[in-house]
């Protein structure tokens, strides 16, 4: 194939001015103040360790808060989030890319599935938000890696390997909610990949993972916008920082912690609607 020759207007092309698609300061910001004092006075109410190379599942009613902690460990972790009442309402993580960035943090939402497309859970707190970005462009908790997944794997390896986090997702799914696994599989989708140290490269622009910075006590918390079932995978890559086709990585739980608020709180708390958006026209 011959090489593309460049028209004479390149560069001008090149140059032209960027336009954010969702600028910042079109949503109302989140009253992180408010929600840091609703915090204060919470009660520890449930716990899940899950597991090194595992997968877990856990409930947290509209309101709470969860933490995610490092436990043991540097290790990433693969969250989905789901309607706790409604399976096909899940996390949209290109839309919460295009809303927020390709990495989040305090004060950023997860978002919901569209035709819902409301906030689910709220960053809360994050230790690793003093991290930004380093010198290859690498940042801490990304919405753009997919999950690792034994579909890939066997492409690119040949090698069948069933503690992929696409696998323990499923797996994790399928017991909470009492359905086989091929079906829970087919709900599982692109995930926030928690503690994660990703980007592109500067030069070809390809995903990379390096070492997560994440250590012991280090922990990223949410508030529960509506009713959630999270399902969270101990990634079989660890920290992320070798080759993911080469020997195993050391391997960690992490654990989940749910926060309850005081019942006033609950009582007056009301969640995010669902999008206004009128199907009935726009889709008829």
């Amino acid at each position: 194939m011959s090489p593309v020759t460049p028209p004479p207007d390149a560069e001008e092309r090149r140059r032209r001015k960027v336009v954010i698609t969702y600028p910042n300061g079109t949503l109302p910001p989140p009253d992180l103040a408010m929600l840091a004092d609703v915090r204060r006075g919470a009660t520890l109410v449930g716990e899940t360790i899950v597991a090194p190379r595992e997968g877990g599942a856990f409930d947290v009613p509209r309101g709470h808060f969860f933490r995610i902690v490092s436990v043991e460990g540097p290790q990433v972790g693969d969250l989905n989030l789901f309607n706790a009442a409604n399976l096909q309402e899940r996390f949209f993580s290109g839309k919460t890319r295009a809303i927020h960035a390709t990495h989040v943090s305090t004060g950023d939402r997860l978002w919901s599935t569209l035709p819902y497309l409301r906030p689910m859970a709220t960053i809360t707190e994050d230790t690793l938000g003093w991290y930004g970005w380093d010198e290859d462009g690498g940042g801490i908790h990304d919405v753009i890696g997919t999950r690792c997944d034994p579909y890939t794997t066997k492409l690119l390896s040949g090698a069948t390997f069933h503690h992929n986090c696409h696998s323990n997702l499923s797996r994790a799914l399928a017991a909470a909610r009492g359905m086989p696994v091929r079906e829970a599989e087919l709900l599982v989708h692109d995930v926030m990949n928690v503690f994660m140290c990703t980007g592109f490269t500067l030069d070809t622009h390809q995903y990379f993972m390096k070492a997560s910075p994440v250590r012991p006590g280090d922990y990223i918390e949410f508030f529960a916008d509506i009713d959630l079932l999270g399902v969270l995978s101990a990634c079989p890559g660890g920290d992320c920082g070798a080759d993911q086709y080469g020997e195993p990585a050391r391997c960690y739980p992490l654990k989940v912690e749910v926060w309850r608020p005081d019942a006033a709180f609950l009582a007056a708390y009301q969640p995010p609607p669902v999008s206004s958006y009128d199907r009935t026209h726009g889709l008829g």
